[in-house]
């Protein structure tokens, strides 16, 4: 195993990948189900994973197993793989590695950083989210409602369209503001929010911004300092990696901010906002998993090898929403929700039947060997403002392995109801 993975190492010229390479790439794929291939819409859950993600875990776990900043090799080892993970990730952001901070998920991250920021709030203080949220960006700040004594403010969506109303976002952003945090996408809908466009409007009142970008970092090349966000938070196995989150802050920010910790911990950023003995084998592979994104377009650099896979990720996800959302269209009893082809959206679509459960589509898509997600997905407010509480909507999400001919074989499925 690599301890230290340059970037040019990484970025070597190679031919853009085809969507059949991709597959050839991810053994889950082979997996058949009532006699019918598995084609898997659950990506907006958490991605399939390549073979190269579970090898660099699988190389941590036999090769260098151990804990960190001791003078034996495996430690050292350890701590090579981290830093250079770090690099990585960095380069995934746009960001330093100092800036790199690995936890559990987005959601335990969240809360650490939600109570390291509160301890500087008062009860005047104001943090504005917004209806479009996962509740991994709801709740952490609520709770500095009952501790702190701080007010959450809520901008509206828009119903109709799944977008966010910005004329109700401007008015509920006051100079009491602290706070703006808001998910760069829906990961409901598929809608992508204006990250930078909020960031404007909470820097200019004295604000900062923290960004939920789970949902985004499969479909969208993240620039934490194009976007100029304080904090952003995503999680490795929503874009083809392990069960581990990340969380980008400012240096400066990490560097001064009251985190809880141990007294014996490091002291200095990042490492001072990571809580106890990390999942070193998850670190290796979230970069195991930047690298397998990296390959799949050439490039002079990890980070134009990135923007490079991303625009030709965004191309055929247009293409794949078309095709199922005009197919959905097409059948009578679907209701369709969020943003159409052509807005600024992820490849995820949210629908319901007239007069079925979306429990009851999942299972039975499901018997097709169509696998997707039913319910909230955590994001109940959407759902509630949708008017689609308790059941919720089915949500079929397309990833970089998604083709044609699954959207087809999903398309069928419902036809079939």
């Amino acid at each position: 195993m690599t301890l230290a993975l340059k970037e040019t190492a990484s970025a070597r010229p190679a031919p853009t990948m085809s969507v059949d390479e991709i597959r050839r790439c991810f053994p889950a794929l082979a997996r058949t189900h009532n006699g019918y291939p598995v084609a898997y819409f659950d990506g907006p859950g958490g991605t399939q994973v390549p073979r190269a993600v579970v090898k660099a875990m699988n190389n941590y776990l036999y090769d260098h197993n151990a804990n960190t900043h001791w003078v034996y090799p495996t430690s050292e080892e350890t701590d090579a793989i981290i830093e250079s993970a770090r690099s990585v990730l960095a380069d995934f952001l746009n960001a330093q590695p100092t800036e790199i901070v690995f936890g559990a998920n987005m959601t335990t991250s969240t809360f650490h950083l939600a109570r390291a920021l509160g301890r500087g709030y008062e009860r005047n203080h104001e943090i504005l989210i917004t209806e479009l949220e996962h509740h991994a960006n709801v709740a952490p700040w609520q709770a500095l409602e009952n501790e702190r004594g701080v007010k959450v403010r809520v901008a509206k969506m828009i119903p109709e369209t799944g977008e966010l109303d910005w004329d109700d976002f401007s008015r509920q952003l006051t100079e009491r503001t602290r706070l703006v945090a808001i998910g760069a996408a829906s990961n409901a809908l598929g809608t992508v929010n204006d990250v930078r466009r909020a960031a404007k409007m909470a820097h200019s009142l004295g604000a900062q911004i923290f960004v939920d970008a789970v949902h985004y970092a499969p479909h969208g090349l993240i620039d934490a300092r194009d976007w100029d966000c304080d904090f952003l938070a995503c999680s490795a196995y929503k874009f083809y990696g392990p069960h581990i989150g990340i969380l980008y802050g400012r240096h400066d920010l990490l560097d001064s901010l009251d985190f809880p910790k141990l007294i014996p911990a490091p002291d200095s950023a990042p490492e001072r906002a990571e809580t106890g003995t990390q999942n070193h084998e998850g670190i290796a592979g979230a970069a195991a998993a930047v690298d397998f994104l990296t390959s799949l377009a050439p490039g002079a650099t990890r980070r134009e090898c990135l923007r490079a896979a991303f625009k030709q990720l965004h191309e055929r996800g247009d293409a794949l929403v078309a095709q199922l959302w005009n197919g959905l269209r097409e059948i009578e009893r679907i209701r369709l929700y969020g943003p159409p082809p052509g807005a600024t959206r992820t490849p995820t679509i949210a629908f319901t039947v007239d007069g079925l459960p979306s429990i009851d589509v999942a299972r039975k898509l499901a018997e097709r060997g169509v696998f997707l997600s039913h319910g909230d997905f955590y994001a109940m407010t959407v759902i509630e403002r949708l008017g689609q509480a308790p059941h919720g909507v089915v949500r079929a999400g397309c990833a970089c392995y998604t083709t044609l001919e699954e959207v087809d074989q999903l398309l069928a499925g419902v036809r079939g109801l």
